[in-house]
């Protein structure tokens, strides 16, 4: 079974731990919900992944990468806001394979494998938003949601 969040507060960073078998994304919405994080940078994460899938925005569309061999995570990086009154987490990854190749790009899906390691600064008294971008059909990252532009 998947252990449990482990996360230390300095200010307004945050180191978080997460275990093997954890589904990354929804341990680091489950850290924002409990910590109250509406606006945040995951400025770094190291640890590996035994499984993940990576995307290519060609312009319209991701094209996905499903990773089935465990990949090590050489760089992880993005960003929490909240969208639908939840958690949005926006992450790129850089993953090295045991080739010793680098693959990256957005991460779309992500098993921790032994462990994952995050740096997260937050913005307290901040929310950042992600609403949806017609035109781009993405969510894109709103700093100051509901100001006029």
């Amino acid at each position: 079974m998947p252990g449990s969040v482990q996360a230390v507060r300095d200010g307004s960073r945050w180191l978080v731990r997460l275990d093997d078998g954890q589904e990354l994304f929804e341990a680091v919405a489950g850290f924002a919900s409990r910590e109250d994080v509406r606006a945040g940078a995951v400025v770094f994460g190291i640890g590996m992944f035994r499984r993940a899938t990576i995307g290519y925005w060609d312009g319209q569309q991701y094209r996905p990468q499903e990773l089935t061999t465990p990949h090590e995570v050489v760089g992880l990086h993005g960003t929490i806001a909240r969208a639908d009154a939840k958690p949005s987490i926006h992450l790129h990854a850089a993953l090295a394979g045991p080739d010793h190749a680098l693959v990256g790009g957005h991460l779309m899906q992500a098993t921790v494998g032994m462990l994952q390691e995050l740096l997260v600064e937050t913005f307290p008294g901040r929310t950042f938003g992600r609403p949806l971008v017609e035109s781009f059909g993405l969510r894109m990252l709103d700093l100051e949601p509901g100001s006029q532009v």
